[in-house]
């Protein structure tokens, strides 16, 4: 595949359209808008809009006694009540997500079972952005997350680095996420991260990749030679976990991939990419305390303690498409014979 975005590919792209937060409690909405995935000549953006900016929902509307209901709208890309609609509700302090982004994929259209990856890309800048580049499986061979497994090419916070200790977008985090339930992820044992100097990763375009084989895996920024994480396959993912003498609720657990016989299971099968940019999240990847962070992430009613803090965020997103995600082009390549 090769995509130098002249338009939205329908070919290679598809839209993922929910407002469940997608497993890691992010606020974003995301739609097939032209506001939130748009190309021009500098390539693909994609662009997160305040809902009450970019839609007739009003103020009073997101607080209390509206519904929004995406599968009524013929829209929601996936299944689950949740994830497709919610009803506004000012009691309980429920509101309607509070901004709209997009996220595409090559899902059931492009995918490899080892190759390259190569995304040339402009990160946004903006607190509480979490901008995303990459890559899940295409059918769940082993079960569900993480027991497939996860490919995090590259990884950022908008937020501006000096003033957030674990990495804003002066840095790129690369990762594998796998495990045989989603208590024991085991992503911390297989990532990495790059920081920058003088500059951060919005201010210019990078090259950000992916190499992978039955025998390795490295992700990189520019050259091959500027790896972010590497991992060989040189042992049974079970046992690189050391899931074997792991108990969760007082119970042994189930490895899953035991049938193989390869050490590279559950990284043996065809993945997709994915594109995308969230906003906050209550799965920890904004950690609580951290650069004065407007919500908590065991609290219920974090959207709305995000939205509250809108006077500090929203002026840090800057204006148009450098709040966005900018794609100028992606490459992958299936490992050949050679």
């Amino acid at each position: 595949m090769e995509d130098n975005f002249n338009g939205i590919n329908k070919d290679f792209w598809s839209y993922e359209i929910q407002r469940g937060g997608f497993g890691s409690g992010t606020f974003e909405w995301t739609t097939d808008d032209s506001k939130n995935a748009y190309t021009d000549g500098e390539g693909l953006h994609i662009v997160p809009t305040l809902t009450t900016e970019s839609t007739p929902i009003s103020k009073d509307q997101m607080f209390d006694n509206y519904v929004l209901n995406l599968t009524t709208d013929g829209t929601c890309t996936t299944e689950g009540i949740d994830k497709c609609s919610i009803r506004s509700n000012k009691t309980a302090g429920t509101i309607i997500n509070p901004v709209r982004s997009a996220r595409l994929s090559t899902k059931g259209k492009k995918s490899i079972t080892f190759g390259k990856v190569e995304v040339v890309a402009k990160m946004p800048k903006g607190d509480w952005l979490w901008p995303a580049i990459w890559m899940m499986p295409q059918d769940d061979s082993y079960g569900e997350w993480p027991r497939s497994g996860e490919i995090d090419i590259a990884e950022s916070r908008g937020n501006f680095g000096d003033n957030y200790t674990s990495g804003g977008r002066d840095s790129i985090i690369s990762a594998l996420h796998w495990g045989p339930l989603s208590e024991v992820d085991a992503f911390w044992k297989t990532s990495g991260q790059h920081w920058v100097r003088r500059t951060d990763y919005s201010e210019g375009f990078h090259t950000f990749g992916l190499e992978w084989s039955e025998d390795y895996l490295f992700t990189y920024i520019d050259s091959r030679l500027l790896q972010v994480f590497f991992i060989k396959f040189n042992k049974f993912m079970w046992d690189r976990g050391a899931f074997g003498k792991t108990l969760v609720n007082d119970s042994a657990l189930y490895n899953p991939w035991a049938q193989t016989g390869r050490y590279n299971t559950p990284f043996d099968k065809s993945f997709y990419l994915i594109l995308n940019v969230a906003v906050g999240g209550t799965n920890g990847f904004f950690p609580d305390g951290v650069g004065n962070k407007p919500w908590g992430n065991q609290s219920p009613t974090a959207p709305k303690e995000f939205f509250d803090g809108m006077e500090n965020w929203l002026p840090t997103w800057g204006e148009g498409d450098t709040r966005g995600l900018t794609v100028k082009s992606v490459k992958m390549w299936k490992q050949g014979a050679c």
